[in-house]
């Protein structure tokens, strides 16, 4: 016989958050490495002993890839760890998990096409479509939850 599983492995929601936050912080994990292989292979170091361990001082410098990299990087922990705060609580409330879903899928996906067009480059507007996009379900938690906690300030 299987042993109980925990009170929130039972809750849909919370399992529907968990997926789709589990997918997104491994393409923060596919962003890094993709960081690290650009920067090997433009031969730009952030630290003075990657530089010299990799043919000398003259690779201690920025590139303009390794940047782009960097800062898709930087947009997804702006973004993505609020939706990781939002979600959790959402899930605490209850909602229907039909819509639930629908918000964490919206958002994974407008994370996911944001990164694609920030690392290829892709024509304005996708990257800032994608990012819109993807904010439309975080607002709608936050009201969600600002409305359920709102007898409580």
């Amino acid at each position: 016989r299987a042993a109980p599983s925990p009170k929130m492995m039972e809750n849909a929601v919370f399992m529907s958050f968990t997926f789709y936050s589990t997918i997104l912080i491994l393409k923060m994990y596919v962003v890094a490495i993709i960081t690290g292989q650009v920067r090997l292979r433009k031969k730009a170091f952030a630290n003075p002993e990657d530089a010299l361990r990799n043919g000398g001082l003259q690779y201690y410098r920025e590139d303009p890839d390794v940047e782009r990299c960097r800062r898709a990087h930087h947009n997804d922990m702006e973004n993505i760890f609020p939706f990781l705060f939002l979600g959790a609580i959402y899930s605490l409330l209850d909602p229907s998990p039909a819509v639930a879903r629908i918000h964490f899928f919206i958002f994974c996906v407008g994370r996911i096409i944001h990164t694609i067009a920030y690392l290829l480059q892709l024509k304005a507007p996708t990257r800032s479509v994608a990012y819109s996009v993807a904010q439309l379900p975080c607002f709608s938690m936050a009201l969600q939850i600002l409305l359920a906690t709102t007898p409580y300030w």
